[in-house]
């Protein structure tokens, strides 16, 4: 997980998302992330699980054509780190 909110500050996250625990992630393009762990849908398309997580940091546009969310190049492991730490958010 830390290593995930430290991937979250370095690719650029914060300022579209509020994302609890890290400084300065307070953007108000994307969704806040509080309570991340909790929901039931990821950009209202997929069921929250760490798979469709992974999947949706690495291509948000795959999922939702046309989406705010940019591709960021982030690659697997990266994500999974992100989804750690984003899991956390209770």
């Amino acid at each position: 997980p830390e290593r995930g909110k430290t991937a979250l500050a370095g690719f650029g996250c914060t300022s579209c998302h509020m994302i609890p625990g890290i400084r300065g992630a307070n953007g108000l393009v994307g969704p806040p992330l509080t309570q991340f762990a909790r929901r039931a849908y990821i950009a209202g398309q997929l069921p929250n699980d760490a798979e469709n997580l992974v999947r949706w940091i690495q291509n948000p546009q795959a999922v939702e054509p046309g989406t705010a969310m940019p591709n960021l190049g982030v690659v697997p492991a990266v994500a999974r780190d992100m989804a750690a730490y984003l899991y956390t958010l209770r």
